[in-house]
């Protein structure tokens, strides 16, 4: 077992050894040290036409979907009191920004 991760851990330090000696081919088109205006998104960074959205969004809405499914149970759940699944689905609201109840919870 040991003999395996030294071995990974050789081959990524020299892939990653390769790398920085110039083994990409955009090695040295941008200056690693210019100034980037705050706010201001360099055209290397532009998205448009890109089918995915960015990970921090694709996190939210899963955690978002967990959530839902829970809140969904609580509200087919009869032995709950209504006061507790309202507080729930309140806590919900604030986190989605949007007024949640149990028919909205279908659209996770």
């Amino acid at each position: 077992m040991i003999r395996v991760w030294l071995v990974m851990l050789v081959a990524t330090l020299s892939s990653g050894a390769a790398w920085a000696q110039g083994g990409s081919d955009v090695a040295g088109t941008v200056s690693p040290r210019e100034p980037v205006e705050v706010g201001r998104r360099n055209d290397f960074r532009t998205l448009g036409g890109y089918p995915f959205q960015d990970l921090s969004s694709t996190v939210r809405d899963m955690q978002n979907l967990a959530y839902a499914m829970q809140l969904r149970d609580y509200c087919a759940d009869a032995r709950l009191p209504d006061e507790f699944v309202r507080v729930q689905l309140a806590r919900f609201s604030l986190i989605t920004a949007r007024e949640e109840n149990c028919r909205t919870l279908l659209d996770y």
